[in-house]
């Protein structure tokens, strides 16, 4: 009868997955922050759509031409090390972005180039970050991990982007200032943790290794469908970028309410993390992914269309849950099949399809809404990703029919 609690809470009977995950909590947490008060920061200044594309453009370019990089990065060197210098290197972005608000500067190219430097800081924690998990825990705690991990983005991601808001309605430089003290406890947090085991990476880096998580990807058609269902899913039908937009111009509900309307799609996921901790998907994985990633499209659609903040705040509730299923059962497949000594080239390539769908879906977002206005930009992304699930359940039939994440038939 002890299995059934140590399945839910095993990952926390470890100091250093417990430190690992206060980590990533504060480090989330300050990122957070600092996106809402970015995000209205630029808009207020310039008044272009396009502008909040180019926030998610800037810290999409590094993911993607540092990914033969930063993968075998992480499989050759310390991952705990690389995970602290990225957020040493995030809290100097921070910094930056407090001097730029202070100085009373107009120029958002200064904040396009602060970004990058982020953009750059997160390539190379994504694979470590993700690649590290798996090194703090035994196999038997894996699935709680996963699940308690992804909780502290849900969380960071429910109440960093409200105090982002409010933060910045009493000064826009205090969001700032607020995320250069957390992350900085993050990075203390991390540096307490004992050094891990790892698989290194032992091979010359030959052009074979440096492209093995390629490889991998594509040779395993069911991992390879779901990260791609994830990437178009959410690079048509993601709305985030255009946040500011709605709190301003069309719900005119002002920077806490736009901090409100960036917390909700984490309430969401928030509670379906809580759901998949105590009920964990056991079977028809594939099919319960498919009509998710439907459902997620089915609620960008509505939010497209609704001019009342509260149908927005529940129509972006019914993305963050919905999507949270998707990121459970991808995440799920990368940890669970994926060796370790080739895991952080992985991740690497994981991160490159999250940052298409996330930055890249920013960025187009935003180019959209340029050309045809906000509210079509939204409504034809949340179409298009309705119609990416019923083309990938017939492309990847094998991740259709797959039932469960271990491989098992």
């Amino acid at each position: 009868m002890s299995a059934t609690p140590r399945s839910h809470w095993g990952a926390f009977r470890h100091r250093s997955f417990t430190l690992y995950w206060l980590a990533r909590l504060a480090a989330n947490f300050s990122v957070n922050m600092v996106s809402v008060a970015v995000g209205w920061q630029v808009y207020d200044l310039t008044k272009d759509p396009l502008d909040l594309g180019i926030i998610g453009l800037v810290q999409f370019i590094p993911a993607l031409a540092l990914v033969l990089v930063t993968g075998a990065v992480a499989d050759r060197y310390d991952r705990r090390t690389i995970m602290a210098l990225c957020i040493a290197g995030e809290a100097a972005c921070i910094l930056g972005l407090i001097a730029f608000t202070l100085s009373g500067s107009t120029d958002v190219r200064i904040v396009f180039a602060i970004l990058l430097g982020f953009g750059i800081a997160r390539a190379f924690i994504g694979p470590a970050s993700g690649a590290l998990a798996p090194n703090l825990v035994p196999p038997e705690d894996l699935g709680s991990a996963i699940a308690w991990n992804s909780s502290a983005w849900q969380i960071a991601t429910i109440v960093g982007p409200v105090a982002g808001g409010l933060l910045y309605g009493l000064a826009p430089e205090a969001p700032y200032a607020a995320a250069a003290g957390l992350i900085a406890l993050g990075l203390v947090a991390l540096l307490s943790i004992a050094r891990p085991k790892q698989m290194r990476l032992a091979e010359s880096a030959g052009w074979d290794t440096v492209i093995a998580g390629f490889r991998y990807v594509w040779k395993e058609k069911i991992v390879l469908g779901a990260i791609s269902l994830d990437l178009f899913a959410v690079l048509l039908g993601g709305a985030t970028a255009l946040l500011p937009v709605y709190a301003r111009d069309i719900l005119e509900v002002g920077p806490w309410g736009l901090g409100m309307l960036r917390a909700a799609p984490a309430v969401g996921a928030l509670a379906v993390v809580a759901w998949l901790a105590f009920r964990p998907v056991r079977d028809h994985a594939g099919l319960l992914l498919f009509v998710f990633v439907t459902i997620f499209g089915l609620g960008t659609i509505l939010f497209g269309l609704s001019t009342l903040p509260w149908l927005s705040v529940v129509a972006l509730a019914i993305m963050g849950a919905s999507d949270m299923v998707s990121v459970y059962i991808r995440e799920t497949l990368i940890q669970l099949w994926t060796p370790d000594a080739v895991r952080g080239r992985v991740n690497a390539v994981n991160m490159v399809f999250i940052g298409a769908s996330n930055e890249l879906g920013e960025f187009r977002a935003g180019v959209s809404a340029a050309l045809f206005g906000a509210v079509a930009a939204v409504v034809v992304g949340g179409a298009g990703t309705v119609a990416v699930a019923a083309i990938w359940a017939n492309i990847f039939p094998s991740l259709r029919r797959a039932r469960h994440l271990d491989g098992r038939p």
